[in-house]
C-alpha cells in the first residue's frame, strides 16, 4: 500500500527585500525536504512567497518551524507552515483569461471571478500583464468548460464594460508566429476611401455605402465597385496626399516593432489599396502586403480597379498565403479586424482578434479588444508592457552605442586626414 506524502507548505509575507529566497531555501536546504512546487508575488514592494515542499518520510516540524520562523524574524516577515497529505494535482482544462480595463475596477474583477466560480472553476494564478495606458491582468483557470466559459464572461465584460478573452492554456499562445492586420479602422484610424471621397467632392454617398459594407448590410464587392466609380477623375497625386495623412492607431508602431523583436512575422490585408497601404507597410517593416489597386490612366482615377477584388473570401486567402510565404500553419496565425469582411480570415486563424469592431465581429472573434491601443494585442500574447519598455530601452542604448562608436570613427578618419594634410605641407 502506497503511504501518501506528507506535504509543508511554508508561506512568507511583508515587505520584500534583496536575498529573501536565498534565505528561506537554505534553511530549507537542512531538512531532507523536496521542492514540489514555489511561487512569488511581489506587488509595491509586499512579498508573497509560498514554497510546497513534500517529506519521504516524517518531518520535524518543530526544527522546521523554528528554522522558519527564525528566518522570517531575521528579515522583518511573518511566516506561516502548514502540514497536509499529498500535492492536489492540477485539474484538467487550463485556460488564460486576460482582463483589460481603463480603467480596471474592483467591481469587474469580482464580477469576472464571480463567473468562473458559478461554472466550477478555480484561479489558480492572477498576474498583470500592463498598468498603462490599459491595466491587463492575467488568470491562470483549471477546471473549466471552455465555450461555456468563453459565453458567460463575455457577457460579464459587456455588462462591467471591460475586455475579457478566454485563450487555452499551455503552449498555445508561444506557438503564435504570424499576425495579420486588417488597415482601415484597425492598423490606421482613417478608413482610406474616405480620405479620397472628401478630395472627390462624393464623401457623403462613400460614408454610407462604406458603413452598410462594414457593418454587413451591404455585399463588400459591390459596394466597393460603386464607391470607387465615384473616384473617377480624381488626380493620382492625391493618393500620396492621403498617404502622409493616414493616422496610425495608437500603439501601432510599438506593436509592430515589438513582434519583429520576437521574431513574429507580420502581414496587412485591407480592402482599402495598394498604392496608399504599400508605402505604409515598407515605412512600418511589415513582411506582407494584399490590397485592392485602383485604376490609373492619364495621371487620373478611372473609377474602375485593377485585378481582384480584396474581399472577405479575399482576405482569408491571403492569411493563407502569408502562411504559406512565412511556413507557418494557419493556426499559428493571429487574425485582427474590425468589420464584416474580416469574418473570415478571423474564423480561420488560430487567435481571432475584434479590435474595436462592430458587434457581428466581436461575436466571431476569439477574443475582442475595444480600448484604442493596438499594441494591447501583445497582452493576449502574453507579453506584459514590462518586457515592451525594457526591449525599447535596450534598444535604445545599442543605438547609443553604435551612433557614439561611429562618431568616434569619423573623428578619426577626420584626425587622420588633418595628420596627413600637415605631413604633406611638411613635406
Amino acid at each position: 500500500m502506497n503511504v501518501p506524502q506528507t506535504t509543508l507548505l511554508v508561506t512568507l509575507t511583508g515587505r520584500d527585500r534583496p536575498g529573501v529566497t536565498a534565505r528561506l531555501f537554505s534553511v530549507l536546504a537542512r531538512h531532507q525536504l523536496d521542492v514540489i512546487d514555489a511561487e512569488q508575488v511581489v506587488i509595491r514592494g509586499r512579498l508573497v512567497l509560498g514554497v510546497l515542499l513534500g517529506c519521504a518520510g516524517p518531518p520535524d516540524l518543530t526544527a522546521i518551524h523554528r528554522a522558519v520562523s527564525g528566518v522570517a524574524a531575521d528579515l522583518g516577515l511573518e511566516a506561516e507552515i502548514t502540514a497536509g497529505t499529498g500535492d492536489e494535482p492540477r485539474r484538467r482544462g487550463r485556460l488564460h483569461v486576460t482582463v483589460l480595463g481603463r480603467p480596471l475596477t474592483p467591481a469587474a474583477i469580482a464580477a469576472i471571478a464571480g463567473q468562473i466560480a458559478a461554472g466550477g472553476a478555480n484561479i489558480d494564478r492572477i498576474g498583470r500583464l500592463a498598468h498603462r495606458p490599459v491595466t491587463c491582468i492575467e488568470l491562470d483557470v483549471s477546471g473549466a468548460d471552455p465555450p461555456a466559459l468563453r459565453a458567460a464572461l463575455t457577457r460579464e465584460a459587456t455588462q462591467q464594460q471591460v475586455d475579457v478573452a478566454v485563450q487555452p492554456g499551455g503552449l498555445h499562445r508561444r506557438a503564435m508566429r504570424l499576425v495579420v492586420m486588417d488597415v482601415d479602422s484597425t492598423l490606421v484610424q482613417d478608413e482610406v476611401i474616405d480620405l479620397l471621397a472628401a478630395r472627390a467632392g462624393c464623401a457623403e454617398q462613400v460614408a454610407k455605402l462604406t458603413t452598410a459594407a462594414m457593418g454587413g448590410q451591404l455585399d463588400f464587392t459591390t459596394s466597393l465597385r460603386e464607391r470607387v466609380a465615384l473616384l473617377a477623375g480624381l488626380d493620382q497625386r492625391v493618393l500620396d496626399d492621403v498617404r502622409r495623412d493616414l493616422r496610425l492607431a495608437p500603439g501601432a508602431r510599438t506593436l509592430i516593432r515589438t513582434l519583429r523583436r520576437l521574431g513574429y512575422k507580420c502581414g496587412i490585408v485591407s480592402g482599402g489599396f495598394v498604392q496608399v497601404i504599400e508605402p505604409l507597410a515598407i515605412e512600418l517593416g511589415i513582411d506582407y502586403v494584399a490590397a485592392n489597386e485602383l485604376e490609373i490612366s492619364g495621371g487620373v482615377l478611372t473609377g474602375h480597379l485593377s485585378g481582384p477584388v480584396i474581399d472577405r473570401a479575399g482576405k482569408a486567402a491571403a492569411l493563407h498565403r502569408f502562411c504559406e510565404q512565412a511556413g507557418v500553419p494557419v493556426s499559428q496565425a493571429v487574425a485582427v479586424g474590425d468589420g464584416a469582411n474580416d469574418l473570415d480570415m478571423i474564423a480561420a486563424a488560430g487567435l481571432g482578434i475584434a479590435f474595436n469592431a462592430k458587434q457581428v465581429v466581436k461575436d466571431a472573434a476569439d477574443a475582442a479588444v475595444s480600448v484604442p491601443f493596438l499594441d494591447s494585442i501583445l497582452y493576449l500574447l502574453g507579453i506584459s508592457r514590462e518586457d515592451v519598455e525594457a526591449a525599447d530601452m535596450e534598444a535604445a542604448s545599442v543605438e547609443a552605442a553604435e551612433m557614439a562608436a561611429g562618431d568616434i570613427a569619423a573623428w578619426d578618419v577626420a584626425a587622420r586626414d588633418v595628420e596627413a594634410r600637415d605631413v604633406e605641407a611638411a613635406d
